[in-house]
């Protein structure tokens, strides 16, 4: 018993506790790969005690799951600025 007494303060010393709002924030920047290791250690402890937290992480993975799977392009920036300049000269016709 004395041991878990040690871990308890040890990880409270280091914090690894966080709250759900940030739980949720390392949550999106993992799906963007954009969190530290620390962040995954600190957001896996979290979601072993957070249930609507696993949820949230649940879904985020879905939902990149499902982008990656998708065949989805985007448009190059030549073509979108080219629409842009169509579109502002369409406005521009109708205001007048």
């Amino acid at each position: 018993m004395p041991e878990r007494k040690l871990v308890l303060i040890m990880i409270k010393k280091i914090k690894v506790f966080i709250p759900c709002k940030e739980a949720n924030h390392v949550c999106d920047k993992t799906q963007y790969r954009e969190s530290s290791f620390w962040e995954k250690i600190k957001l896996n402890f979290h979601l072993l005690y957070c249930k609507a937290c696993r949820k949230y992480s649940s879904n985020n993975a879905n939902l990149t799951q499902t982008i990656d799977k998708s065949n989805v392009k985007c448009m190059d920036k030549k073509c979108k600025e080219s629409m842009k300049q169509e579109f502002e000269k369409a406005l521009k016709e109708i205001e007048h």
